[in-house]
């Protein structure tokens, strides 16, 4: 025959063409572990789902030291199965991107395999392509074997044709690999802070557990005398921002702030309930002196991560608390974003920005809790006209007189749902 023994050794690489593979045991073991990893989270958002369902039959209780108790074990127990399960989310994440890298390894060999056969191939047919006519007859012992050494040129020119589109589609499902590795490490890192987020709630609700009982001294009379101050200071001071805030003026100038519209802001907690509604609604008039609402109050258990409903600039923290006998806002956190409004979020646990920083949409700022005036946790959530909100002290002729807190207008304020 006239072909090289290399062009035929060469030709049966091309023709078998198997690709490089990962053990298959070792891509089932990652498989099976993914799989257990993910029956865990299923089992976990059970858990989690059944928490929740429990602190809200508590929440609906009337407030007795038991059920405040019972409602931060149940947080805790809640934030627990949340944590498992982000370990284990990012225990899946990490397998994914090892089997990703397995895939990925595999291509390249493949593509490397493919690449040096179609070079040795296209070198031995130069150098076939470079004998004469009369040279390639005289090679041959009859015109049979030159028909079937064309025939089977013809046979690699096909093989290689397919070899080539075969690497051009490694390479794009290679290159879509390496795509969705670098998603899977994006997802990784979100999830390790959603981690480190919920890690930190646990602790805030295991300090809020004994700050109760140490408050308390475990007594029922105790806690019930807590609450009974806590509203009495709370018509004081809701009389004082009243009268103070329909005292300044402010006229609203509709340019200056983004059209109603829904999703401009974005909502402060994962799980939403609401248990007020901003204005003049049916309780309202029972529980505030105003008669009115300046703001949206959501469910929220004590240590939920509290997320800014937009980017923005801490303009302002606080804590009323700090002042003895001002029952308010608590602690409290105002962010100024780039539109013309600006954000209130109330009865913090914890607070996690300070002032001057720049924060991001669904940035945690802090953690829910009961802080201030609030008989149960929840995050408060006020809505102002930018040009409208001024941080300043309340007054000296109230409890809360040297807190400085977040005041404005009447006419400054706007409803957060409208906007959510």
């Amino acid at each position: 025959m006239a072909l090289s023994r290399q062009f035929w050794v060469v030709l049966g690489i091309l023709l078998i063409a198997t690709p490089f593979v990962l053990k298959a045991q070792t891509a089932q073991e990652l498989q099976a572990q993914i799989d257990a990893h993910q029956a865990q989270i299923a089992t976990l958002n059970k858990d989690i789902a059944k928490f929740e369902t429990e602190l809200t039959a508590v929440g609906a209780k009337k407030q007795t030291l038991q059920t405040a108790v019972n409602s931060l074990d149940l947080s805790v127990k809640k934030t627990q199965a949340k944590v498992k399960a982000k370990q284990a989310q990012i225990a899946t994440t990490e397998l994914q991107i090892k089997q990703l890298n397995g895939d990925i390894g595999n291509k390249e060999k493949s593509i490397d395999l493919d690449s040096a056969a179609l070079a040795e191939t296209v070198r031995s047919l130069y150098e076939t392509d470079k004998n004469s006519l009369v040279v390639t007859i005289l090679a041959h012992d009859s015109i049979a074997d030159i028909w079937d050494d064309t025939e089977m040129l013809r046979t690699v020119q096909e093989t290689m044709e397919g070899h080539v589109q075969s690497l051009e589609n490694a390479k794009q499902v290679l290159t879509q690999d390496r795509d969705a590795t670098e998603k899977k490490r994006a997802e990784l890192v979100d999830q390790k802070k959603d981690l480190a987020d919920e890690q930190q709630s646990l602790v805030v609700q295991k300090k809020e557990q004994q700050n109760l009982l140490a408050q308390t001294k475990n007594q029922e009379s105790t806690y019930q005398a807590l609450l009974a101050a806590k509203k009495a200071a709370k018509a004081t001071f809701e009389s004082a921002l009243n009268e103070l805030e329909s005292k300044l003026q402010f006229t609203l100038n509709p340019k200056t702030i983004p059209p109603v519209g829904k999703g401009i802001l974005h909502w402060p907690l994962d799980s939403i309930r609401i248990t007020q509604q901003f204005g003049k609604t049916a309780d309202s008039g029972r529980l505030y002196s105003s008669g009115t609402h300046n703001g949206v109050d959501f469910a929220a258990s004590i240590g939920t991560p509290l997320k800014a409903a937009l980017s923005g600039t801490v303009q302002a923290t606080g804590n009323t608390d700090a002042i003895r006998g001002c029952y308010s806002y608590g602690k409290w956190v105002l962010i100024k974003h780039n539109n013309g409004l600006t954000t209130l979020y109330a009865h913090m646990s914890q607070i996690n920005v300070s002032a001057g920083q720049s924060v991001t949409t669904g940035q945690v700022i802090g953690f829910s809790g009961d802080t201030g005036y609030a008989t149960g946790p929840h995050l408060h959530l006020t809505l102002y006209a930018s040009e409208a909100v001024q941080v300043r002290q309340l007054g000296t002729n109230t409890p809360c007189g040297k807190a400085t807190m977040p005041v404005s207008a009447l006419t400054g304020y706007l409803n957060p749902l409208d906007y959510l």
